[in-house]
């Protein structure tokens, strides 16, 4: 490769790895994708990456930590779902059983 088809394959990588993060994939899921879907491998990806991060410190600091909040926001959704539904079922439990001990009681 030439420097500037080199130079070029670079800017490509920088691109793609750029809708990576709008699509807010972690270093890890670019990789994955890029390689699967743009035949680049990941340890090209990984390089660039880690000079972007390099170069923009303060804006993947932030991404880093937008993502884990998002994560974190969505893990606690999902326990308060999980608690909503366990108390649900507890509540229709109780419900049908109290049912059943009526529809005894008729017999």
């Amino acid at each position: 490769m030439g420097d500037s088809s080199s130079a070029s394959y670079i800017h490509m990588v920088h691109h793609l790895i750029e809708e990576c993060i709008i699509f807010n994939m972690s270093r890890e899921e670019c990789m994955e994708a890029l390689s699967k879907h743009a035949n680049i491998k990941p340890i090209i990806t990984s390089t660039v990456w880690k000079e972007l991060e390099k170069e923009n410190k303060e804006f993947f600091e932030a991404y880093t930590n937008s993502r884990e909040a998002v994560r974190e926001s969505k893990m606690e959704r999902k326990q308060r779902i999980q608690k909503m539904l366990s108390g649900h079922l507890s509540q229709t439990d109780t419900d049908d059983s109290s049912c059943t001990n009526t529809t005894e009681s008729d017999d």
